[in-house]
């Protein structure tokens, strides 16, 4: 057996409890150190664990499924939510282990963003730029949203210089591209950890400078409310 878990944005105690039974009945744990630091206490004495960087990582899955085929019970490790911005990881165990897995969703810190912040996904779009490859339709895919009016929630690229995209870029480039400076902007760091938050606007934020452990919401100038209500008296 093998399945992947979202381990949710860094307190344990986010942790959904199925995914935390998981954990305890597994023969190997694989994942991060990062991740596999958050979900550490549960981690039984016995249990084989498989740490990885981003460039052992296919060796290290490899190694993961090897161990699966031999019929031990493995669990993948992801920070947050599988669904929101670990889909090329999850690619990466599937192609090692040659089969679609078994995935059990965690709390995303976009979820924690949302209730923090007190903005509707039914309203918002959410997007990551914590991926590999081209990130030119993302960006632009960014703009379109704001241009229709809905809030935006945004994980951003921490990686390298040459393929950074953190608020500052972000803010940057959507000012680049004629999104008005006034958008009301915030930018959370260690959501559920050591938190901290900053408001202001989108042209304030081009010249910030945050962390790795970030996330940006961007909120529309009109509240969708406002926008129905006025439609409705055209």
């Amino acid at each position: 057996m093998i399945i992947c878990i979202g381990a949710g944005p860094g307190d344990a105690a986010y942790l959904p409890q199925r995914s935390a039974q998981r954990l305890q009945e597994a023969d190997v744990i694989a994942g991060f150190d990062a991740v596999l630091d958050v979900v550490s206490p549960l981690i039984p004495a016995a249990a084989t664990v498989i740490r990885m960087g981003y460039r052992d990582q296919v060796a290290q899955l490899d190694e993961v499924a090897r161990l699966h085929h031999n019929g031990l019970r493995c669990v993948v490790v992801f920070m947050g939510d599988i669904h929101f911005s670990g889909f090329q990881y999850l690619e990466r165990v599937e192609r090692a282990c040659g089969h679609p897995v078994e995935t059990m969703p965690g709390i995303s810190s976009a979820q924690v963003l949302a209730s923090r912040a007190k903005v509707c996904f039914d309203e918002t779009t959410f997007i990551t730029f914590h991926r590999r490859g081209d990130l030119s339709p993302f960006k632009r895919h960014l703009v379109h949203v704001l241009q229709d009016g809905r809030n935006a929630i945004v994980i951003p690229c921490p990686w390298d210089a040459a393929r950074s995209f953190m608020p500052c870029h972000i803010a940057a480039y959507l000012l680049e591209n004629g999104i008005p400076p006034q958008h009301p902007t915030e930018v959370w760091e260690n959501l559920t950890r050591r938190e901290a938050e900053w408001h202001g606007t989108l042209a304030e934020c081009a010249d910030k400078v945050f962390s790795d452990m970030s996330i940006m919401l961007i909120r529309t100038l009109q509240p969708m409310a406002s926008q129905i209500e006025a439609a409705g008296t055209v």
